[in-house]
């Protein structure tokens, strides 16, 4: 299994994989192909929960998931995603939240949505053991202030603030960074000042991993975006299946006389 340290130390080395899950048999599948890093993202509001945003998952939705995926990984890296309200408000709240993941569902590390406010908090957690992966560029937990999902980094000041806050994570201890969304060419830059390793999603190639949504991966989605990109179509298999299925029950070939049992001494019951 991969240590934060591992996966720090990639930085430039070999690309990083991180895929997201939800669920035990997912996260299952996920370990034995030997993705680097499974991200129990709060993207389960949109996936798995049925909410338009992220901002209705709580600290419960992510313990629960968090734990479900741990048990079903032996060898990737599992990180715990802190949801909206989560960290930020209380540093003694944040610190808890943050620590249930490690102490209770077998997280290795969490990963913060950042901007200035999270940098003490970052520093903070690196010191009492709770390693910290930074998210800059789009934070879809800011979904209201945006108004939406657009790029981030598109212009010289916001760019700069990137930068900047990049720096200062990696500066507070965060052993990784996510760039969501931003001008490949700003993920370049931001990739070649740093020690640490970035992980790009919508950011370009010259991040040193990538990571995508699970459910957009396989082509469980029915919409994706457009930097995201199907090697599957696993929406497609489930909808052949269960139309199958129904069509068998329908017609009663299923249960067929193999899927079914006679007790020979129940013949007389009546």
């Amino acid at each position: 299994m991969p240590t934060v340290r591992d996966i720090a130390m990639k930085a430039g080395e070999e690309p990083i994989t991180m895929l997201t899950a939800y669920d035990a048999p997912t996260a299952a599948i996920i370990d034995d192909v030997g993705v680097d890093i499974v991200l129990v993202g709060d993207s389960l509001g949109n996936t798995n929960l049925g909410y338009e945003t992220t901002l209705p998952v709580t600290v419960d939705d992510m313990a629960r998931h968090t734990g479900a995926v741990a048990r079903a990984t032996d060898d990737a890296l599992v990180v715990a995603d802190m949801p909206f309200l989560s960290i930020g408000v209380d540093e003694q709240a944040s610190l808890e939240n943050a620590g249930r993941m490690l102490q209770e569902e077998d997280a290795h590390a969490v990963k913060l949505e950042c901007g200035p406010h999270t940098v003490d908090l970052t520093e903070k957690m690196s010191q009492i053991g709770i390693p910290v992966m930074a998210h800059l560029g789009l934070t879809p937990q800011h979904v209201n202030k945006y108004g939406g999902y657009p790029r981030q980094g598109t212009d010289r000041d916001t760019a700069k603030r990137i930068f900047e806050l990049a720096k200062a994570h990696e500066d507070a201890g965060a052993f990784s960074l996510v760039l969501e969304h931003v001008p490949s060419n700003l993920a370049a830059e931001v990739t070649a000042a740093l020690d640490i390793p970035t992980i790009g999603i919508g950011a370009g190639p010259d991040c040193n991993g990538q990571v995508l949504v699970v459910d957009d991966a396989v082509g469980l989605s029915d919409w994706s975006p457009s930097f995201s990109k199907q090697f599957g179509n696993v929406r497609e298999e489930m909808e052949s299946a269960v139309d199958a299925y129904v069509t068998a029950v329908e017609s009663g070939e299923f249960p067929a006389k193999e899927h079914s049992h006679e007790e020979s001494d129940l013949e007389d019951i009546y």
